[in-house]
């Protein structure tokens, strides 16, 4: 099933709750379910003319570390530290167009077969749909993932060509926004309390 197709027809406001809801559910008394409603993602736009950052702390999902499985999504109106509050304005309305696609989502599986009952730091690919302003491609991310007992730490560092999810940059900026963007995640996950 693919997330983006089936959420972008609900109420914007209704989405990330929902999402959280159903990764939650998913794995509510499963004994390897970790979770995250805070975990950062930075993007580096280095243009020519311009370097653009901005980062979020609301990166929220569910790894399952027993069946490999993983989901996480991100408000795109979450995104804040931009040089201008005009920038800002611009990555909302004509770039990222959160209005109609407010959530960015990426879940899959872990392609490596780990013995993740031990604590310890592992290097790991994971594979899934990677969903952004409403176009969702397969990807595949490196990432390290460090465990200590209910504890989990992921980072992740990848880039994003904005052809891959049709996003356009007018010709009056294009030496201002790279067609490359570069991402940063870094997110603790922790086990629930049943």
């Amino acid at each position: 099933m693919k997330i983006n197709r089936t959420i972008k027809h609900l109420p914007r406001k209704v989405i990330p709750g929902i999402l959280v809801f159903l990764l939650m559910a998913v794995g509510l008394h499963a004994q390897g379910v970790y979770y995250t409603e805070n975990g950062q993602v930075e993007f580096v736009s280095d243009a020519p003319l311009e370097l653009i950052r901005a980062s979020s702390n609301s990166l929220r999902g569910a790894v399952d570390l027993e069946k490999r499985t993983f989901a996480f999504s991100i408000n795109n109106n979450s995104f804040k530290g931009f040089n201008s509050a005009l920038q800002q304005e611009h990555f909302y309305e004509n770039y990222i167009e959160s209005h109609r696609y407010p959530v960015s989502v990426f879940q899959g599986k872990i392609i490596e077969d780990h013995d993740f009952s031990k604590d310890g730091t592992y290097q790991l690919r994971a594979k899934g749909d990677f969903g952004i302003h409403g176009i969702t491609q397969e990807k595949i991310i490196k990432a390290m993932l460090v465990k200590k007992g209910d504890q989990l730490e992921i980072m992740a560092e990848f880039t994003v060509p904005l052809e891959d999810h049709d996003i356009k940059i007018p010709r009056i900026v294009y030496r201002k926004i790279a067609e490359v963007i570069n991402v940063k995640i870094q997110a603790e996950l922790h086990k629930r309390e049943e």
